[in-house]
């Protein structure tokens, strides 16, 4: 396994899970997920994430995940940025299958790994599946916590253990809000076991509870401003975090009225950052109103991008 105690120093600030842009014809755009990607580490992203739900990699065929992995790859050679890539599957030996591809792309730093949905395994059956896939894995693994998705919650002991694992590297945590197991997980955190925030409407209370940075689909926009509240948080600045944090909430909240990636791509596009607002099916295209809320949520914040 490659860069493991590197990469767990890594895991803080805001990484943006990359949003897959098509052309009119439908097809993977690689020049503006390109230009996205430089813009998004321009801004003050920590990193980047291909091939999470945002770039709604169960549409993608194979080779244009490659494609997608590829382009994210040569920008963080080009940058020295961290590259994580979504991986793994629902079964443990087809999850060791994806996670082996990655050693093709030697920037690939973490892998992002679902909890396995829909079979709802025990805990002990998640923490089993993630020790084998730890085991094969060329790269450290960051454990995506999305119970909402995948049907299966984990309380704080077993998050813990699976923290404890040689190669697990961190958690993406969205549990779909803040509860006690929340305060828990953050409250005794395995050594060098990293909390990112998943739920882009709290990731400054997360960061205020202690998590390290956040994977925010929403900081596809406002980059430099949920970049500014992680460094808030972690210099102690209460006040301005508490208010950046309210406005961020917001933006999130309005992105994130229908389906992801959606509304995220019908800003994009009205910033003319991507050719088309185009998802794929099963997904709709946002509507028209949903757009022009996040576009006025964005404008409040006073997003240079905004304009």
């Amino acid at each position: 396994m490659r860069q493991n105690t590197e990469h767990r120093t890594l895991l803080h600030g805001i990484h943006v899970p990359l949003v897959t842009p098509f052309g009119r014809d439908g097809e993977v755009c690689a020049g503006a997920l390109e230009a996205l990607a430089h813009e998004v580490l321009d801004a003050g992203a920590s990193g980047i994430v291909a091939l999470g739900t945002t770039a709604e990699t169960a549409a993608l065929e194979e080779a244009e995940r490659d494609l997608v992995t590829g382009v994210c790859a040569r920008v963080c050679r080009e940058r020295g940025a961290p590259l994580t890539v979504g991986a793994g599957a629902i079964g443990t030996r087809a999850g060791e299958a994806s996670l082996a591809r990655l050693a093709r792309w030697p920037e690939a730093g973490a892998a992002l790994v679902a909890v396995p949905a829909f079979v709802r395994p025990s805990a002990a059956g998640v923490l089993a599946h993630f020790a084998r896939l730890a085991a094969v894995s060329p790269v450290p693994l960051i454990v995506y916590h999305i119970p909402y998705r995948t049907g299966q919650a984990l309380d704080a002991a077993a998050l813990r253990e699976l923290g404890s694992l040689p190669g697990v590297a961190g958690v993406k945590y969205a549990g779909g809000g803040i509860d006690q197991e929340t305060v828990a997980l953050l409250g005794d955190l395995p050594d060098g076991f990293a909390v990112l925030a998943g739920d882009d409407v709290f990731v400054s209370p997360l960061l205020a509870l202690g998590a390290s940075g956040g994977i925010l689909a929403s900081a596809h926009l406002a980059t430099e401003r949920f970049a500014e509240l992680a460094r808030a948080w972690r210099g102690g600045e209460a006040a301005r975090a508490r208010e950046l944090g309210h406005g961020l909430a917001r933006l999130s909240a309005a992105l994130f009225t229908e389906p992801n990636p959606a509304v995220v791509k019908g800003v994009l596009y009205a910033q003319g950052r991507i050719p088309t607002p185009g998802v794929r099916l099963p997904l709709p295209p946002a509507s028209g109103a949903a757009v022009a809320a996040a576009l006025e949520e964005l404008a409040a914040l006073g997003d240079p991008a905004a304009s």
